[in-house]
């Protein structure tokens, strides 16, 4: 809550004469600001307190839930008749509610002094709306004082600035009181909406001064939610058909209010509701009205002009035109519409040929005579690998249409598409392109396109007459890896069997890029958000958010993208150097992921403990492996297998790459792992078995435990 600009501070010292008052001030509350009948609050709230409306944000205590925090509870007090409402904390007595201020009944601070000149009452009062400046009164003769005029004899003002959030208003004197003849013993300060109070010299003598600037003089403060702004998009809430209105405080905030043409509650869904104007009659008797979402049209009849509004030009009569200018008319409006047509098939083919040309351009920017090249000299290439127009990709996509999103990446979105003969696909489009990299990126392009294995996203083809590439892949519809472990209300029964089983499947897919391929291929962003699952949940190497451009050297090929925090090599992190147990590393991880069930990084908890990796080798040094293992395969038993890869997972974190195994040795490891059939190992528990501070000899026992348990 924030006090309007055109609240003044009054300060008054009234004087012994006391007569009645000539004058009474009067001010009509604001009330709701909602339209009758409009859905104004969440349902189950109560709606009034007494005779004033509340609308939600604000809402009646009786339900905690029905106001937006608890700054904008209304407080009802059934006690009085009628009821009475109060605000929030500081249970300030409510007299209206409008779209962006709210009163509340005033009060007053009091000073009282004794003819010996002690002190003998003192009141002040604070209201949660940072300080005011203080003015001061000059003590005077009551013939001194003028109507109208609130300017230190006897009386000061001080406007409040904007931006107020609280104000503590009381009474002091600079040099102490002494009696002064028919001088009040008592000064009043008080807060007052400026156009709802004038001083009167009737003032000094009214003795229901008190009584009367209570109930008569109101505080008017600003209203607005939060501290947001209209610009931060995610956290306003206004509702369909309003618009956001920024707080003209520095201290930020925002309020909703219905668009023009539409009335209903902003803050509520399903948000304001069309207006149906022509219920107002606001045409002229011989239009017609027409409601349109958000306004109205009238329409004149035949032979008529105007707007045909009410308040407008109306509708007049003009006569109709003879035969032969109608005639006339008819063969120019018929020679101008021929001429537009002409014109406008003249200009559509002007744009097309411009397109083309644009299209022809951009292939050419983005090396497509390079890829054009490529693919002459390689024939194979030209079997799998495909160069799609634009047009295509527009039609699959619906125009890259938002609904079409499956995921954004620091280097691009990828859309859900289907292709004229009926293939789903992924494409993704980059945000950027270097064009000094565009050899490198259509010999990545050539490479990709030949990589062909079971566990690895297939690359269809590209589009190069864009602003930026687009690259289409295969699409797999059962999401991320990630999704999968972390996600427990997916309904899916995540067992062992499926965890090893995926560990297996992108080991080999790694082994396959770094051995297999004619140029071997570093992932450099090896982490479970790139590992897909199609309709069997088979794992599907990806690279999404890292294939946007490549660098190719004389013994590999990399990525530019620099990795993923929680996942990335140590050692390449200091020395800059990738080698092919930078993998290695972030496939670790992954197995520590499908091992725990928890995330990489967890920013609840401490810094120290916020690693996966940090927990994860801890416990193993302290012989607890069972307290960090996902419960979910604990409760299956094969607690052997968990040994092994748990140990497995520990070599492929050692902060020396040279000590890690190769991603071949991971595959060996892994696919020697066969499920247990002799029952009575299910029943076995972690703690028990005993763990060496040799590594090398837990290793060896726990593979000997796995080559025996046939």
């Amino acid at each position: 809550m924030r006090t309007s600009s055109n609240i003044r501070l009054f300060l008054i010292f009234l004087y012994f004469a006391w007569i009645a008052p000539d004058k009474l001030f009067t001010f009509m509350y604001f009330n709701s600001y909602f339209a009758e009948g409009a859905n104004i609050n969440k349902p189950g709230c109560l709606t009034k307190c007494g005779n004033l409306t509340v609308s939600y944000p604000f809402g009646i205590s009786a339900n905690s839930s029905c106001s937006i925090n608890p700054f904008f509870t209304i407080n009802c007090d059934v006690s009085f008749d009628p009821p009475k409402a109060f605000l929030g904390i500081d249970n300030v007595e409510v007299l209206g509610i409008s779209e962006a201020k709210i009163s509340v009944k005033n009060r007053l601070a009091v000073q009282c002094y004794s003819e010996d000149g002690a002190q003998t009452e003192g009141k002040s009062f604070f209201m949660n709306l940072s300080s005011t400046p203080s003015c001061a009164a000059i003590c005077s003769k009551p013939g001194e004082l003028s109507n109208g005029f609130c300017s230190g004899i006897g009386c000061c003002q001080s406007s409040i600035p904007k931006g107020l959030q609280s104000t503590y208003v009381y009474m002091d004197s600079d040099k102490g009181h002494t009696k002064v003849h028919n001088f009040s013993s008592c000064g009043y300060s008080f807060l007052a909406e400026q156009s709802s109070y004038d001083f009167n010299i009737s003032d000094i003598s009214d003795s229901s001064f008190v009584s009367r600037i209570i109930e008569t003089v109101p505080v008017v403060i600003d209203w607005a939610i939060g501290n947001q702004t209209c610009n931060q998009t995610n956290e306003i809430i206004c509702q369909p058909n309003s618009v956001c209105v920024d707080s003209a405080s520095t201290l930020g905030g925002y309020r909703c209010s219905c668009s023009p043409g539409y009335q209903g509650n902003p803050y509520l869904s399903p948000g304001c509701q069309d207006i149906n104007e022509c219920d107002s009659k606001p045409c002229h008797q011989d239009a017609t009205c027409t409601n349109l979402p958000g306004s109205f049209n009238c329409s004149c009849p035949l032979h008529h002009i105007g707007d045909g509004r009410n308040h407008g030009t109306g509708c007049f009569y003009v006569s109709p035109p003879r035969k032969a200018a109608l005639y006339a008319g008819s063969l120019a409006g018929l020679g101008l519409f021929l001429i537009l047509i002409i014109s406008f098939w003249s200009y559509k083919i002007l744009k097309k040929r411009s397109l083309k040309q644009i299209k022809q351009n951009l292939f050419k920017r983005n090396g497509g005579l390079l890829l054009q090249q490529q693919m002459s000299a390689h024939d194979r290439v030209l079997e799998k690998m495909r160069i799609f127009t634009s047009k295509e990709l527009e039609k699959a996509t619906d125009k890259f249409n938002e609904s079409r999103i499956l995921g954004r990446g620091g280097q691009g979105t990828v859309y859900k598409g289907m292709l004229s003969d009926g293939r789903i696909v992924a494409v993704k489009k980059s945000k950027q392109v270097n064009q000094n990299q565009l050899e490198e990126f259509i010999n990545e392009v050539v490479l990709l396109s030949q990589v062909n294995h079971r566990n690895v996203v297939k690359l269809l083809g590209c589009c190069l007459e864009t602003e930026v590439p687009l690259q289409v892949y295969e699409f797999i519809p059962n999401g991320t890896l990630y999704h999968l472990i972390h996600d427990h209300d997916n309904g899916i029964p995540f067992s062992w069997d499926i965890r090893l089983r995926i560990a297996t499947e992108i080991a080999n897919a790694l082994a396959y890029l770094h051995y297999a391929t004619s140029v071997p291929i570093y992932h450099r962003d090896m982490k479970s958000t790139n590992i897909l699952l199609d309709e069997k949940y088979k794992a599907k190497l990806s690279d999404f958010g890292i294939s946007r451009l490549a660098a190719i050297d004389q013994t590999h090929l990399t990525t530019k993208v620099q990795g993923t925090f929680g996942y990335l090599d140590p050692e390449y992190f200091q020395t800059g150097k990738l080698t092919e147990k930078s993998d290695v590393y972030s496939f670790g991880v992954v197995l520590v992921e499908l091992l725990t069930g928890q995330k990489p990084i967890e920013t609840s908890m401490a810094e120290d403990e916020m690693s996966l990796v940090t927990r994860f080798l801890l416990t193993m040094e302290e012989n607890r492996l069972k307290a960090i293992l996902d419960s979910r395969i604990t409760e299956q038993g094969v607690i052997e297998e968990h040994i092994v890869v748990s140990n497995l997972a520990k070599r492929c974190l050692n902060l020396n790459g040279k000590k890690r195994p190769t991603v071949r040795e991971v595959v060996t490891e892994l696919e020697s792992i066969k499920s247990y059939e002799n029952p009575s190992f299910v029943e076995s528990d972690i703690q028990d078995i005993s763990y060496t501070d040799d590594g090398d000899s837990w290793i060896q026992s726990a593979e000997f435990m796995v080559e025996n348990r046939g």
